[in-house]
């Protein structure tokens, strides 16, 4: 029996300070990375899919980013956070 799926991860990569589209504020995001690995006996081996999001903290707002908008972000951000990243695992 061969056991496979999948497992999601969530990457923080920085707080930015951001005006929001829907409520209008000045308010901290925070930009984080969801990427979906393939498992086979519970290893994850390779990632399936990579997505970038911000969420606003003020009204919860989340809006999906091109990955090429999400580096640099990441880069205006802080020159140095190369690989600050925090991880969470996520149930998906």
């Amino acid at each position: 029996m061969i056991i496979f799926g999948t497992r999601g991860y969530v990457y923080q990569l920085a707080m930015l300070t951001l005006v929001c589209g829907n409520c209008g504020n000045p308010a901290a995001h925070a930009l984080r990375k969801y990427v979906t690995k393939f498992t086979l006996f519970f290893v994850p081996l390779f990632p399936i899919s990579t997505k970038y999001r911000t969420q606003c903290t003020f009204c919860g707002l989340e809006q999906q980013l091109p990955r090429e908008q999400a580096e640099g972000m990441l880069a205006q951000a802080s020159p140095t956070a190369g690989g600050s990243a925090h991880q969470q695992h996520v149930q998906g």
